[in-house]
């Protein structure tokens, strides 16, 4: 929490979201390099922490990875702008351009960075990382991308996310390939309109934040920890219904907008792509599952002079948030017909 406590922090915070502001609101690709840098360099400052040695070198990985990735990006714009007059659709340019966003935004291929980084970050730069990181260059990719190329690698984005958090035992990790299958159904709900990407941007960051807020307030870090800490049992089924709401199990809330992307990609043949992505989501929700099961039903050594305080009050308002997830897809329905 010592974020909220120091000024510099708070400062670097404020151009953080200020940047993305300045990218997606730039006329000129330019402009939306600059926003991208100023990003970079402010969330730097945010995830160091020099009595962390994890955290430090999270930093400069990142760091290492994002310039390569602006790097590209200023080549591939000026290298347009020189060749052609008006920006007409070029392959191998945009596919320049397309792949330096996606390495920005932590996508396969370029994907490698993105869960050593997670690793040595607190759970509050983690959520940053997962969701706000990822709408400038998501945004920009919704300017100017290549359709067949986008289509590729939005399918191994939904296959890796699911294959890569088969053998984690890290959360953090665990949670960095669930991003990289979310991206997948992100990077399709792009393609279809901006207002479906926000809106599962929206309902995504929702439950991430609801994740991040538990294993923040219970300070866990690996999957024993949810069955070694002795954890309330209320608690365990909330953990239950968000981690099944994150993988997209129909009555919850994060089902809905999969719905709709699911809907989308039958109504345009894309029935082999659809079948992709639904048998990937099967295996994220045997994961996430897999962590609950073990949560529930593992008989664990009671230490009697250890035990969780968790204030009232906070324990209204994840009562409050998991009853949204759960209750979520009903509402929702009384909205739309």
């Amino acid at each position: 929490m010592y974020l909220f406590f120091n000024s510099n922090k708070m400062f670097f915070l404020f151009i953080l979201f200020f940047s993305t502001l300045i990218s997606i609101s730039s006329n000129s690709w330019f402009g939306c390099w600059i926003g991208l840098e100023i990003n970079l360099l402010s969330f730097i400052p945010l995830i160091s922490y020099s009595n962390n040695l994890l955290s430090s070198e999270s930093s400069l990985k990142y760091f290492l990875t994002q310039s390569i990735a602006s790097i590209n990006f200023l080549f591939s714009i000026l290298l347009k702008l020189i060749l052609m007059k008006n920006f007409e659709m070029n392959n191998f340019l945009s596919i320049m351009i397309n792949s330096s966003l996606l390495m920005k935004m932590g996508s396969v291929p370029f994907h490698f960075w993105f869960p050593n980084v997670m690793e040595g970050l607190s759970w509050f730069n983690c959520f940053i990382l997962m969701t706000w990181q990822k709408i400038t260059p998501m945004i920009l990719l919704s300017y100017y991308f290549n359709k067949n190329f986008l289509i590729i690698m939005m399918t191994f984005n939904t296959i890796i996310g699911a294959i890569g958090g088969l053998n984690q035992t890290s959360l953090r990790k665990l949670m960095a390939f669930s991003s990289i299958n979310n991206l997948g159904w992100m990077l399709t709900s792009i393609m279809i309109s901006e207002n479906l990407w926000m809106f599962y941007m929206i309902s995504y960051s929702f439950l991430i934040s609801i994740m991040c807020y538990f294993f923040q307030m219970l300070n866990m870090f690996f999957i024993n920890q949810l069955f070694i800490n002795n954890m309330n049992s209320l608690i365990k089924f909330f953990f239950l219904i968000n981690f099944l709401s994150l993988g997209g199990l129909p009555p919850f809330i994060g089902f809905f907008p999969k719905w709709i992307v699911i809907n989308f990609l039958i109504m345009n043949n894309f029935i082999f792509i659809m079948f992709i992505f639904v048998m990937t989501s099967l295996i994220m929700l045997f994961f996430y599952i897999r962590i609950i099961y073990s949560a529930f039903l593992f008989n664990y050594l009671k230490l009697k002079w250890f035990k969780i305080l968790i204030k009232n009050k906070i324990i209204l308002m994840i009562n409050f948030f998991s009853m949204i997830s759960f209750l979520g897809l009903i509402f929702s329905t009384f909205l739309f017909f």
